[in-house]
């Protein structure tokens, strides 16, 4: 009887531990899928990107101004490396920008001069751009977007189908990511807001069938874009990698020549990792352009410089909040204007 009994109690404890934990995962998947839900309806003027940057230019140039208020030595000159280095820039791109205000050394201010001049040298950016007219020959124009989980990958997604759409583009999603359970879900939903089509499989499908299925249905009824999500994955991992190396190329089965771009989504709050990720990524598949996510709020902006310097890879967006419009196209001068506007 009191085995029984036992056994009964066991049961009682693993079935609640498993609702409790299943609700846990259902609470989380909703929150996730209520920010996607509302992110579209966000129509406020974004605000200066001056203001979006403000943690990053306290980090980098704020401190980097402290440094040189004194004059320029070969003392504060170390201070300035250690500085750079500190604020995510990178190594090898420390020793570049250092090298610039060695150049100009005289005073604080042509030293402050110099290293803007050289930042704004480093930095490399280029429009997203659709070919005019876009359907035809060479359509649909198809976009693969790659990165580890996390980064903003899907939310990116749907921001771009928005500003397409309001171009007056007609554009197609395809849900390549099959790993995740809520993936395609996730992505359906940006699609619903937006007010464009997706296509979809369940989960466990095979992704490039998947993105193949996208751009021949694009090509059929006349699409002008195909914006193809992946599956985030770590890109220390081989197998993950070859298979996006599989997807790249059955993408060109589909449609000669695609994918057009393939645009490589970073986070900056994860500062030289990012770098780290441009790099393993860049050997994996050709990108074409890096866009910058969450730049707002973050110290760690400067990972910016280091990326493109490492890489050679163009920046096209970055992120500095959640609407739609604070999605925005990268413009180098205004922002090392932004980082420089209290300097």
């Amino acid at each position: 009887m009191n085995d029984i009994f036992a056994t009964l109690l066991l049961l009682f404890f693993v079935v609640g531990f498993v609702a409790l934990g299943f609700l846990f995962l259902r609470k989380k998947r909703a929150e996730r899928i209520a920010i996607l839900s509302t992110y579209v309806d966000q129509q406020a003027t974004p605000e200066p990107l001056a203001r979006a940057l403000v943690a990053t230019r306290n980090s980098l140039i704020g401190r980097l101004g402290q440094l040189m208020s004194g004059g320029v030595n070969e003392g504060v000159l170390q201070q300035l490396e250690a500085a750079l280095i500190g604020a995510d820039v990178g190594v090898k791109t420390s020793e570049r920008l250092l090298l610039a205000i060695r150049k100009h050394a005289s005073s604080s201010e042509s030293a402050l001069l110099a290293l803007k001049g050289e930042m704004m040298g480093v930095l490399q950016a280029r429009p997203l751009t659709l070919p005019s007219p876009t359907r035809g020959e060479g359509s649909p124009f198809v976009v693969l977007f790659v990165g580890v989980n996390g980064v903003g990958k899907t939310t990116t997604i749907g921001k771009i189908a928005a500003q397409l759409v309001g171009q007056g583009k007609k554009v197609l999603l395809g849900a390549g990511d099959t790993f995740r359970a809520a993936a395609s879900e996730q992505l359906a939903i940006c699609a619903d807001r937006v007010g464009v089509p997706i296509v979809a499989r369940g989960e466990g499908a095979d992704p490039s069938a998947v993105l193949f299925d996208a751009v021949r249905k694009a090509q059929n009824e006349g699409f002008d874009v195909v914006l193809c999500d992946t599956a985030g994955r770590l890109h220390t991992k081989n197998n993950l990698m070859d298979e996006l190396r599989k997807m790249h190329k059955v993408l060109g089965k589909a449609r000669e020549n695609a994918p057009d771009e393939v645009l490589l989504v970073l986070d900056a709050t994860q500062g030289q990792n990012a770098i780290q990720q441009a790099k393993q990524f860049a050997a994996a598949v050709p990108l074409s352009g890096i866009i910058l996510t969450k730049l707002d709020g973050t110290a760690k902006g400067g990972v910016i410089f280091g990326i493109v310097h490492e890489t050679g890879v163009p920046v096209l967006y970055i992120g500095v909040g959640e609407g739609v419009q604070d999605l925005r196209p990268f413009d180098p001068g205004a922002f090392v204007d932004a980082l420089f506007e209290s300097a």
